[in-house]
C-alpha cells in the first residue's frame, strides 16, 4: 500500500518536474545537432518504476520520433551525396579514358608524319613539316592540359567522397557512443533506484 502512494505521487508530480525543466532549459542556446537533439531528450526524459519493480525511462514519442527523422534525414543525404560523388568519378574516369585515347593516336600520328617529307598536305596545303608539327604539339598540349584538369575534377570527387564516407562514419561512431552511454546511464539509474528501495526495505 505504501508504494502504490508513492507510485501515484510520483506519476502525478512527473508531469510538473518535467514541464519545469522544459522551462528552465528554454533560456539555453539550442545545439541543433545529433548529438545535441539527443542531449536534450535524456533532459527533457523521466524515469519510474512499476509496481512489479521494473525501471522506465519516459521520452515523450513526439521527441523520439522527430530525433530518429533527423538521424535517417542526415544518413540519407550522406548516402545521396556519396552517390552523385561517385557518379561524377564514374563520368570522369569515362571522359580520361576518352581523353587519353584520343592523346595515343594523336601520337602515332605524330610519329607518322616526322617520317614523312618536310612538305606535307595539311587540309589541301602545302605546309612545312615545322609548321605541321607546332599544329600537331598544340593539339597534343591542348588534350594535355583538359587530361590535367579532368584528373583534377577525378581527385576533387574522390576527395568529396572520402569526406561524406569518413563523416558518415564519424555519425555512425557518435550514435554508438550515445548509446553506449544511455546505457550506461540507465544501468547506474538502475542500480541507484534498486539501492533505495533496498534501503527502505531496511
Amino acid at each position: 500500500m505504501k508504494h502504490l502512494r508513492i507510485l501515484i505521487a510520483v506519476a502525478l508530480l512527473a508531469p510538473y518536474f518535467s514541464s519545469f525543466a522544459q522551462e528552465e532549459n528554454s533560456d539555453e542556446p539550442q545545439d541543433m545537432t545529433i548529438k545535441g537533439q539527443f542531449e536534450v531528450m535524456e533532459r527533457q526524459s523521466t524515469n519510474y518504476r512499476s509496481g512489479n519493480g521494473v525501471p522506465y525511462e519516459v521520452i515523450k514519442l513526439s521527441t523520439l520520433n522527430e530525433i530518429k527523422s533527423n538521424v535517417f534525414d542526415t544518413i540519407n543525404t550522406a548516402y545521396g551525396s556519396i552517390k552523385d560523388l561517385s557518379a561524377n568519378i564514374t563520368a570522369n574516369k569515362a571522359e580520361i579514358e576518352d581523353l587519353n585515347a584520343k592523346l595515343q593516336d594523336t601520337t602515332n600520328k605524330l610519329n607518322n608524319v616526322t617520317e614523312e617529307k618536310d612538305s606535307i598536305s595539311f587540309f589541301g596545303a602545302l605546309i612545312s613539316k615545322g609548321t605541321y608539327n607546332f599544329i600537331l604539339w598544340s593539339i597534343i598540349f591542348a588534350l594535355l592540359l583538359f587530361l590535367l584538369f579532368f584528373i583534377y575534377r577525378f581527385k576533387n570527387s574522390n576527395f568529396l567522397t572520402q569526406q561524406a564516407k569518413t563523416a558518415l562514419a564519424d555519425l555512425e561512431q557518435e550514435y554508438e557512443q550515445h548509446r553506449r552511454r544511455s546505457l550506461e546511464r540507465e544501468q547506474k539509474i538502475s542500480r541507484q533506484l534498486q539501492d533505495e528501495l533496498n534501503k527502505q526495505k531496511k
